[in-house]
């Protein structure tokens, strides 16, 4: 087995230089700066659910409350 290792070395050491040359393979290091970079990302580019719901019920109520100005207006004075 150990010989078989060692005939296979130095493919094994071009494939694993290889794969770091082309950032195949990350260190935890830049995977959390990664991680972080696509957070940001994501907060500054899309909506959270919480906000999306507030915001949902904001036009829920808008337009309930135009519905009673149509009804006013369209059936007179209540």
């Amino acid at each position: 087995m150990e010989d078989r290792v060692l005939e296979y070395a130095p493919v094994i050491i071009c494939v694993f230089i290889f794969l770091v040359q082309q950032h195949l393979l990350v260190s935890p290091e830049q995977l959390e700066k990664k991680h972080r970079e696509i957070l940001e990302n994501v907060e500054r580019k899309y909506v959270t659910w919480s906000s999306f719901k507030d915001l949902k019920a904001q036009f829920t109520d808008i337009q309930s409350k135009i519905d009673k100005i149509y009804d006013v207006i369209m059936n007179g004075r209540e």
